[in-house]
């Protein structure tokens, strides 16, 4: 259950309609593709990415592949990166780095460097919330929710618990 000191900016329906508004969005910037894969980040951005994926299948007939990007976003210096989905298959196709919240940009940072080595035709990125606090040349393509908070504040996007399903703020 989430805790009481949290305090719900977008309930579940609003969060659901950003996700479905981005998806929109990425079709209609990518309608002319075959294939355009979701590298989610593991947690509640691959979440989204799944979400993303589902939506993505109901308006569109381009193929939406997935996969799973995995690393300790706790490490302070390049942590190793694991891609859940041989190299080969980005190959000269549109990827989309998808995370639930983009703050500072370390983490997309950290994000790009797997891609960085692959011949890919486009990368871009989407994300739920994007709290406006960048220390690095950061940004997303598709943004759900733009949100300015204090530095002391927090921000926890639920995508995984259908009864919490939302975005907080504490």
């Amino acid at each position: 259950m989430i805790e009481e000191q949290y305090s719900q900016i977008l309930d579940k329906g609003r969060t659901l309609q950003k996700v479905k508004r981005i998806a929109y969005e990425i079709f209609e910037n990518n309608f002319d593709e075959k294939e355009v894969i979701l590298a989610g980040i593991d947690g509640e951005g691959y979440v989204f990415a799944q979400l993303l994926q589902k939506n993505l299948n109901e308006i569109s007939s381009i193929k939406i592949s997935i996969a799973k990007i995995i690393f300790d976003k706790s490490a302070e210096y390049q942590p190793e990166i694991t891609l859940e989905s041989d190299v080969d298959t980005f190959k000269h196709k549109v990827v989309i780095i998808v995370d639930d919240v983009l703050n500072t940009g370390k983490t997309l940072a950290f994000c790009l460097r797997p891609f960085l080595s692959i011949p890919l035709k486009k990368l871009q990125v989407a994300t739920l919330v994007d709290r406006n606090y960048p220390k690095y040349p950061i940004s997303a393509d598709y943004v759900g929710y733009s949100l300015s908070t204090t530095l002391s504040e927090h921000v926890k996007v639920i995508l995984s618990n259908e009864t919490e399903l939302g975005l907080y703020i504490f």
